[in-house]
């Protein structure tokens, strides 16, 4: 009988903030277009355009005395409670985030010491060897996370790793920019464990590609788009139709790589877990994965969705909604031994990652 070494998620954790913002609390900001003029279109307009676009109703935001260390520390805490693993035994910490700490009533990011280093510190892991560190890569940086800690348990490097994603976007966006509505805070955490199996199991594929010519700066940090703000604050800025393009023409053939990889079909896939951006494009991109199998019809169900009441989380969105769904919080999804799932994400660098993951 053959062996596998297998790289198997034995626990999970979020942290959904407390403060829900509809979008009718964005009805008294004031828009400006990207050429600094104010969009004349009413605001009542532009957030039903937008909600067509999304489907986003709702968003969370962090409390103000919290920052991303300390929601990547809670839901940290809530993985390892919930799985009965110590702490100690941790081999590696990967957070998985894009703007450090940055406080409310300072917009600068804080990324010294890491935010690994401090969820370390506030679990009160005394043990040298749990290595702690941070990534640094857009939006798919949580599931490239889960890709290093699987290359580590591989390589007999690593037996327990714990990557968390933790992001408070509303404090990084512009409040003049119509884009600032899509974006949420949260953080979600996993634990990747080394197993003996006597079958593939947990993780059996795994691709990454970065685009970094002049999609570079489809996502980056900008002034604001109101002429009159004082001072020399940056805020995320994102090109979205450049975006939405190269999301639509990438993704797709990624993850059908992905799933080739793993010498699957599209047929053997019960579920596409992808980054929570933008319910139409995700839509989109769905259609057009199944669209290169020569399916027409996307089954129901296989692309579970939170950004209605959840917002885009970068990269908490998929580990919350893993989260979400092996704790039964989110009806209408459930997971079976032996199903194969995806996750998928794209994101500011270009970047765009890729999963096969048979539970």
């Amino acid at each position: 009988m053959n062996e596998y070494l297998c790289s198997v998620i034995v626990g999970t954790g979020c942290y959904i903030p407390n403060v829900i913002v509809e979008n009718a609390d964005f009805l008294n900001n004031t828009f400006y277009d990207q050429a600094k003029a104010i969009i004349s279109t009413t605001n009542q307009e532009l957030i039903q355009t937008f909600n067509k676009i999304t489907n986003i109703e709702e968003r969370r935001y962090v409390e103000s005395n919290y920052v991303a260390s300390d929601i990547a520390f809670f839901a940290a805490q809530q993985c390892l409670d919930s799985s009965g693993i110590d702490p100690e035994s941790l081999d590696t910490i990967i957070v998985a985030h894009n703007f450090g700490d940055v406080k409310s009533h300072n917009k600068k990011s804080d990324m010294v010491p890491s935010l690994a280093s401090r969820v370390k510190f506030k679990l009160g892991i005394k043990n040298p060897f749990t290595v702690a560190y941070d990534i640094i890569f857009g939006c798919p940086g949580w599931l490239q996370g889960l890709i290093i800690a699987n290359d580590q348990i591989k390589a007999h490097n690593a037996k327990r790793v714990m990557i968390i994603g933790a992001e408070t976007l509303s404090r990084v966006s512009d409040p003049h920019d119509r884009d600032s509505m899509i974006y949420s805070d949260g953080a979600g955490a996993v634990i990747l464990e080394a197993r003996t199996c006597d079958a593939e199991t947990g993780i059996i594929a795994q691709l990454v590609r970065t685009d970094a010519g002049n999609e570079a700066h489809y996502l980056a940090m900008k002034e604001s788009n109101n002429p009159d703000v004082e001072g020399h604050e940056i805020y995320l800025k994102m090109q979205g139709r450049k975006l939405y393009e190269y999301a639509l023409n990438q993704v797709p053939q990624l993850v059908k790589s992905c799933i080739e990889k793993a010498k699957l079909n599209i047929t053997d896939i019960s579920k596409v877990l992808i980054h929570q951006a933008n319910e139409k494009m995700d839509e989109a991109i769905i259609q057009r994965l199944f669209n290169l199998y020569n399916i027409t019809e996307v089954p129901k169900g296989i692309m579970p969705m939170i950004i209605n009441k959840l917002g885009n989380s970068s990269v908490a969105t998929l580990p919350t909604l893993l989260d979400l769904i092996l704790k039964d919080k989110l009806p209408g999804h459930q997971i079976s031994h032996g199903q194969n799932f995806v996750f998928a994400s794209v994101g500011a660098g270009m970047n765009i990652n890729a999963v096969v993951y048979k539970f």
